[in-house]
């Protein structure tokens, strides 16, 4: 049985140590044939470092590492190119000072490891001094390949000032690669974020942004067929550990670790759960364990928008892109982080439209409790105890439950996070329904008015009616919600599932009341 390769991330070490490689140089081979400068994002831990590995070592021409692979027959290994590979993760970048310093070590680190000197001064010009000269002595074109670009920028986000000095060093640094185009043979920037129109790479806008192309949306990650034909002896021997058949281990690992696409029509695994998974042969949150960035958070505190979570959204394709920032959209910096992911997409007025969601359990279940404990002020095992409860009263129609457990998860809520509005109410009931495992429809319009929520899970639906109302008991709120419900019919769109009928109501003194009916 070959071995996982977690936490392995250079091409040789897997190659030559019998580790599962599951092979993308078809991929690889279309982008070296098509084109000439790339720009690919993916989320953290999705096998960037690896793919860039992969490239590295092609134009080397280290041609015994890729024998049995799609590219071995189709490659010209009469030729090697100089590589520049400089990743991100290896440079400092505190401040800018720092950066430049690690920059420009890196250019001189990489002259003398091929023998050449250097002798322009800046750093801009020393790299582009490099390219030149590089290609002057192989007499091939150079290589240049940039893993996780904008690392120093994310790290840097939550101080403005180092911020905008860092993307302003990495827009000179970058010019370079522009100004020495007839010295290369292929370029490949790798990072989270996407851009559009972003200032740092102003003078490098001759790269092809392939995140949403395609041809290569499963150029990192593993589809359901490279799962099954590669990791085929890891899937039978995980179901025999946990007492289930082949098929029910299949359908649980798709749950879990799929359902991340570019194209709403390829659907793949994220890499790091998947490895992990079969090392442990249990379910778990590997990916998100492994850390949400600080900015993340920060960011979703200070919007407060909470709208964005409890439901699947419509969005255009420009606002998915933009460099992480201050001014980034929700929805994009959730998307480019991996957070969220595209299921579905349409043409409307000649313009794509795509709908985003959670890609699957893992993502969704952690994502939302984590996000729960911030807005509840709550540790994570009073999440967990609260989630399992808020299941077990809309399951079993238990409204004094109900109230029991949302009395309890909004008592704590911090002052600077609340609004007196329904509406905030309305959203974080929403998103603990959300995070129990029900898809939420909110604001969902029939032909004689507007319910505030339907939760559906399985064949069962639960149509929500919510009130607020500082000035009156919860109780008559509830019964308010439920004549509203009746008259105007708005469980007859769910005819023919098992159909219950929720009113809650906020009323004075903060008072919670929740009230099931049956048809």
């Amino acid at each position: 049985m070959r071995k996982l390769p977690i936490g392995i991330q250079t091409f040789e070490d897997i190659r030559k140590g019998n580790y599962i490689y599951v092979d993308k140089t078809k991929e690889i081979n279309e982008m070296a044939k098509s084109g000439k400068f790339y720009f690919l994002s993916r989320p953290r831990r999705f096998g960037k470092s690896l793919l860039i590995s992969v490239i590295k070592d092609l134009f080397k021409g280290k041609k015994e590492l890729f024998e049995e692979l799609y590219i071995y027959d189709k490659w010209d290994w009469s030729k090697k190119y100089p590589v520049i590979h400089l990743d991100f993760a290896e440079i400092d970048y505190g401040n800018v000072r720092e950066l430049k310093n690690s920059l420009l070590d890196f250019v001189n680190s990489t002259a003398f490891s091929y023998g050449v000197a250097l002798s322009d001064s800046t750093l801009s010009s020393r790299f582009a001094e490099l390219i030149e000269k590089l290609n002057e002595k192989a007499g091939e074109r150079v290589v240049i390949l940039v893993d996780e670009y904008d690392k120093p920028l994310i790290d840097n986000l939550s101080d403005k000032e180092v911020y905008g000095q860092v993307k302003r060093a990495l827009h000179d640094f970058y010019q370079a690669i522009k100004a020495k185009d007839a010295h290369e043979k292929f370029v490949i920037l790798t990072g989270v974020s996407q851009f559009s129109g972003l200032s740092v790479f102003s003078a490098l806008n001759n790269l092809n942004n392939i995140t949403m192309n395609s041809k290569y949306v499963s150029i990192c990650g593993y589809t359901q067929e490279e799962l099954e034909a590669n990791f085929k002896e890891h899937i039978e021997a995980t179901a025999t550990e946990m007492g289930k058949t082949k098929e029910e281990t299949l359908s649980r690992i798709r749950h879990w670790y799929n359902g991340y696409s570019w194209d709403a029509k390829t659907f793949v695994y994220n890499p790091f759960s998947t490895l992990v998974f079969f090392d442990n042969k249990r379910f778990g949150n590997y990916w998100v364990e492994t850390g949400t960035p600080t900015f993340l958070i920060e960011q979703i505190k200070k919007r407060n928008d909470l709208e964005t979570f409890i439901k699947s959204r419509e969005v255009r394709s420009r606002s998915l892109k933009g460099d992480v920032s201050d001014n980034i959209e929700t929805t994009a910096l959730l998307f480019q982080t991996g957070y969220l992911t595209i299921k579905k997409e349409e043409e409307i007025d000649e313009k794509l439209e795509y709908t985003v969601d959670f890609p699957n359990m893992e993502v969704r279940e952690t994502f939302l409790e984590s996000l729960m404990e911030t807005y509840t002020n709550r540790q994570p095992e009073e999440i967990e105890d609260i989630n399992k409860r808020v299941k077990k009263a809309l399951k079993e129609k238990d409204g004094e439950g109900l109230k029991e457990v949302l009395t309890e998860l909004f008592a704590n809520i911090p002052y600077d996070l609340t609004t007196e509005k329904e509406s905030y109410y309305h959203s974080l009931f929403l998103l603990a329904a959300r995070m129990s495992g029900y898809e939420v429809e909110g604001e969902v319009h029939t032909d004689k008015g507007r319910i505030d929520a339907v939760l559906k899970k399985d064949t069962r639906v639960i149509v929500v009616e919510i009130k607020y109302g500082q000035d009156e008991p919860a109780s008559k709120l509830v019964e308010e919600a439920m004549e509203q419900i009746k008259e105007k019919k708005y469980y007859e769109k769910y005819a023919g599932n098992e159909v219950s009928l929720l009113g809650i109501g906020f009323g004075k003194n903060k008072e919670i009341c929740c009230g099931f009916e049956g048809l």
